[in-house]
């Protein structure tokens, strides 16, 4: 039976493959990132019209101390500064 309802309704197998609708740990608001995970912030990054990325920006350790209390402007001035930028890309089945 399970290849008949595979067959009938596909997003089925895409949901169970991926598993994107599970959010762990649960009851976290993902949203909130200071919460979790120190000198951190929740951006939104548009790609293109309709398609909205929501990305972390975490500074490193060695800037802590002067990213605490800062808002979002901060961040990204501290994203055009000269000290590289690492992006990691967690794949399709996972959550930020």
């Amino acid at each position: 039976s399970v290849p008949f309802l595979v067959r009938l309704f596909p997003s089925v197998l895409t949901k169970f493959v991926y598993l994107n609708f599970l959010a762990f740990p649960f009851f976290v608001d993902f949203r909130q990132p200071e919460l979790l995970v120190n000198n951190t912030i929740n951006l939104q990054l548009t790609t293109e019209p309709g398609v909205t990325v929501g990305i972390w920006h975490t500074v490193p350790g060695s800037r802590g101390a002067e990213a605490q209390g800062k808002e979002q402007r901060w961040y990204e001035e501290a994203l055009a500064d000269a000290h590289p930028v690492i992006i990691y890309l967690h794949g399709n089945g996972g959550t930020r």
